[in-house]
């Protein structure tokens, strides 16, 4: 999450996008938390760790509401329900709601 904030924040400052703000809040155990990307008149999108549940909640202002667990073999979140990655929904709408083409968001595990 910590990586995901970064390159959010950087591609805002960038992008200049009115409005728009990446905030994350982690839990008081410091194993969830919640990435809130404000896009302005564009619409906030909300990450949520679920570590109980081993998912991702999100909530987008374009496909709404999904959650997201995690694929051990290919180190990928997906959704269960049409097998779509969250990192291709999220290049997907970002690329569409802010008009550049070179968003690519990427939630491979950082290795220390």
């Amino acid at each position: 999450m910590d990586h995901l904030t970064e390159y959010l924040e950087e591609k805002l400052d960038e992008l200049d996008v009115d409005g728009s703000d990446v905030e994350y809040s982690l839990s008081t155990c410091g194993k969830s938390g919640v990435l809130t990307v404000k896009l302005g008149d564009r619409g906030t999108y909300v990450i949520n760790k679920q570590p109980p549940n081993k998912q991702i909640w999100l909530s987008s202002p374009i496909s709404g509401p999904k959650r997201y667990d995690y694929d051990l073999d290919h180190r990928v979140w997906f959704y269960h329900r049409d097998g779509d990655l969250m990192h291709d929904l999220l290049n997907r709408e970002l690329r569409e709601l802010l008009g550049d083409e070179t968003i690519s968001v990427d939630l491979a595990e950082q290795e220390d």
